[in-house]
């Protein structure tokens, strides 16, 4: 049967356990709920195509056996078999057109972290929820965390301010203006989305770009208390303004404001945080698992976005989805985990389809040489030069050819090594012929 009947975004099953989230050219993210649980769901568009068509063939089947008969008859990953229930209602929804649509408004955690590889997308699926959302612009409040962040940088403190006072001249009695440091309460990110949340009935977004690169529990000090929502959306616990933000937020929002009545801080139903994690990084300030459980996760997997991209080097051609293929094996192999590998958009090409060698010696073998395998060893063959001598990273520089800023030939033997044979252009014919082997 194929998709030619596309779920569309807000549809839901009529058991209400799935609903469509958003969806890209690849995969739709969905709802799904189970026994009482909840959780965001990537499912793959090619995968759900199995499923229709087994379901169509096999209408008496259940879940588990579409599983069992599908899972390692194709390339896709078995892993994403492991959702066979969600996929089996999502295939009765095309099969049936059972499916009812809700309102237009994407249903999401109050409080959600995306995570995954670097280069998978996680800040791009943030964007693409909040844009198919239609949220404007003024409801999206955006920080980034670093080792450097703090409370104060998070939520606000007084910093000297310069403001422009009048005053007269005791000679003459002319009024001039004085340019002077004054020390004003400054709100931060946190603070911009609270304040704008309580002035408003629209949703507000709160996003915050790697979080794990920054101490958590230090930024969001006695925050914390507030993550812990109720049904209504609400914060179970309210916790006591300090002096400063108290008279900042009485200023702006008045003392009668529910966001600072009596005091006190309560996050509204209509603040939601969303974040980024990358996992090669989580090594910086661990998540102790208190604050992890008040947040709901969503795993942004590596997948093949088929951009069409080539690495170009020394006249050659080489399919960067082959590459990250094999060299996320190399690393799963090495390393023995999966936080070190890199998405489809690790990097991406200045002219929307070729990698060039500076671009991919800069960023991807800088990578490699200096976060993934420095600390295992070059001892592999894809590491060694022809005399069987070990890459060593400044060697990517080192050129003796006119017109080259890295040396090309050197990336052509790491890719032969670590690939197939390439394809190469001859530029005479403006053709592409297979290498002999």
């Amino acid at each position: 049967m194929g998709l030619n009947n596309r779920l569309q975004i807000g549809d839901v099953s009529n058991n209400g356990q799935v609903e469509i989230v958003d969806e890209d050219r690849l995969c739709y993210l969905v709802r799904s709920t189970s026994r009482g649980a909840s959780g965001l769901r990537t499912i793959s568009k090619s995968l759900l195509e199995e499923y229709v068509n087994y379901w169509s063939e096999h209408p008496n089947a259940t879940s588990e056996s579409a599983r069992q008969a599908l899972s390692g008859t194709s390339e896709i990953d078995k892993f994403e078999y492991g959702y066979t229930s969600t996929l089996s209602v999502m295939a009765q929804m095309v099969i049936q057109s059972t499916h009812k649509a809700k309102n237009n408004i994407i249903s999401l955690p109050r409080q959600q972290i995306f995570y995954g590889a670097p280069g998978t997308g996680k800040s791009c699926r943030i964007k693409s929820l909040l844009a198919n959302n239609k949220v404007a612009e003024n409801n999206i409040f955006r920080t980034t965390f670093h080792p450097d962040s703090d409370y104060s940088t998070f939520v606000g403190a007084y910093k000297p301010t310069m403001e422009v006072v009048p005053r007269y001249e005791s000679s003459t009695g002319t009024q001039v203006e004085e340019r002077r440091i004054a020390y004003n309460f400054i709100p931060q990110a946190f603070l911009n989305a609270y304040v704008r949340a309580y002035q408003t009935d629209e949703n507000v977004y709160l996003v915050i770009e790697e979080i794990n690169r920054g101490n958590c529990a230090q930024i969001f000090g006695d925050l914390f208390q507030l993550l812990d929502r109720g049904d209504d959306g609400k914060s179970d616990y309210c916790i006591k303004a300090d002096t400063d933000i108290r008279t900042y937020l009485e200023g702006v929002l008045g003392d009668d404001n529910e966001g600072i009545k009596g005091g006190n801080l309560c996050l509204p139903a209509n603040l939601y945080i969303l974040a980024t994690m990358n996992t090669s990084d989580q090594s910086l300030f661990p998540i102790d698992s208190a604050f992890k459980r008040r947040w709901e996760w969503e795993y942004v997997p590596i997948r093949n976005e088929e951009q069409g991209w080539v690495i170009a080097a020394d006249g050659k051609e080489w399919d960067w989805w082959q590459f990250l293929n094999a060299v996320n094996e190399k690393i799963a192999s090495v390393t023995d985990s999966e936080d070190k590998k890199l998405g489809y958009y690790f990097v991406k090409p200045a002219d929307g389809h070729t990698i060039t060698a500076k671009t991919f010696v800069g960023k991807v073998l800088f990578y490699l040489w200096n976060d993934v395998f420095k600390d295992y060893g070059f001892s592999d063959d894809e590491f060694q030069t022809e005399d069987g001598k070990e890459i060593r990273y400044p060697m990517f520089y080192e050129t003796a050819v006119v017109g080259q800023e890295v040396n090309e030939e050197l990336i052509a033997q790491f890719l032969n090594k670590l690939l197939p044979k390439p394809e190469e252009t001859d530029e005479a014919t403006n053709t592409t012929t297979q290498e002999e082997v």
